[in-house]
């Protein structure tokens, strides 16, 4: 454990590129999208088991899926659980978890884990956690950490990275540069490959106290706004303060509204990661993923309770939460999604575009498969 930190989980978001298992009532984050036997939800619980205790780790997620994270989280504290009246993205509830927290806890260092990615070197993910940890108390800067490219991803914000800081128990720790959006194909392959880049996860780790000064600076407006939701948080107006500021809240990421901005002022620390990291951003990452089990040598991986599937010369993945069977004869890299009411066929390739099924099922009016 480490001393005085706390962890966040943002757990939101409808991950449309993974329909149609992930929906807006029952996102990514709360399935066993992987087929490892939790869902990403319970395995983001369980790494941040090692860093700190049960009532020290909070969950910021939607008011409709409160029910479903508790049954899934049965370790989670009741009061840990920060509702969310509509999605704000993660300025917003990064903000609203570091003001409560920071109202018990002075001294806390925070650190904010997405929901819903992969790591599959959790002992490394602990070590670099750890050093952030130590750059953050040391310094009073924004820390986030950089994965090592793998490869030239055009679906990553990376983070340009500086010198080394030299810091006693952050001894990779490097200053940030600047963030970069998401490049082009060229740009992408002299990142991956200049050794200077890093992806951006989005994992940042900071004294709460400096998070509110950099909000107050950067998004007073957010701050005020977060500030009187909170000052209402322990008494009966809760409900009617927080509907009636909530809507109000501007709706950015953390990145743009602090992280940036420190940046640009020196204040932001890398301090590289290479752990297995994977955001699970569409079905080519889950085929990518894939955990095969013991004695599997079959082309097709299956996912899912019981799942039935009959291949020919095929290789690729199958998703399914019916007891239909599945058979796939002569097909390359072909992705399978069986639910009860949509079934959907694509190829690791055109993974990215599922999130035009989403847009026109929707423009459909078809509300029920979203």
């Amino acid at each position: 454990m480490i001393e005085n930190f706390h962890a966040v989980i943002p757990a939101g978001g409808s991950g449309t590129r993974l329909w149609p298992v992930s929906r807006t009532a029952r996102p990514k984050f709360l399935h066993d999208i992987l087929g490892t036997g939790s869902t990403l939800l319970q395995s983001t619980w369980a790494r941040t088991a090692e860093l700190a205790d049960p009532d020290r780790t909070w969950v910021v997620t939607g008011r409709g899926h409160v029910e479903a994270v508790r049954r899934q989280l049965p370790d989670l504290l009741r009061d840990r659980v920060v509702a969310e009246p509509s999605p704000k993205d993660s300025a917003a509830a990064i903000g609203l978890a570091a003001m409560l927290i920071h109202r018990e806890d002075p001294d806390a260092v925070i650190g904010s884990f997405s929901a819903d990615h992969s790591i599959t070197n959790t002992g490394e993910f602990l070590s670099v956690v750890e050093q952030a940890a130590a750059a953050a108390a040391a310094t009073g800067d924004i820390v986030t950490i950089g994965i090592t490219p793998t490869y030239p991803a055009t679906s990553y914000g990376y983070i340009e990275t500086g010198a080394l800081l030299r810091i006693a128990d952050a001894p990779t720790a490097r200053r940030a540069a600047e963030f970069v959006e998401k490049p082009d194909a060229a740009t992408a392959r002299t990142y991956a490959y200049s050794g200077r880049y890093r992806w951006n996860a989005g994992m940042f780790i900071m004294r709460a106290s400096v998070l509110l000064e950099l909000l107050e600076e950067q998004a007073p407006d957010l701050h005020a706004g977060l500030t009187r939701i909170v000052g209402a948080w322990d008494t009966e107006d809760r409900d009617a303060v927080q509907s009636e500021v909530w809507p109000t809240l501007e709706k950015k990421a953390i990145d743009y509204v602090v992280a940036e901005p420190a940046a640009a002022a020196g204040r932001v620390i890398v301090v590289p990661g290479d752990f297995g990291w994977d955001d699970v951003g569409d079905f080519d990452s889950v085929a990518k993923l894939r955990q095969p089990v013991p004695g599997e040598v079959r082309g097709v991986s299956a996912i899912g309770e019981d799942v039935e599937v009959v291949d020919v010369e095929s290789r690729g993945v199958v998703i399914s939460e019916t007891e239909r069977l599945v058979a796939l004869v002569g097909v390359e890299d072909l992705v399978v999604v069986d639910t009860d009411d949509a079934l959907l066929v694509t190829s690791r390739a055109y993974a990215q575009q599922v999130k035009q099924v989403v847009d026109r099922v929707k423009e459909a009016g078809r509300d029920d498969l979203l």
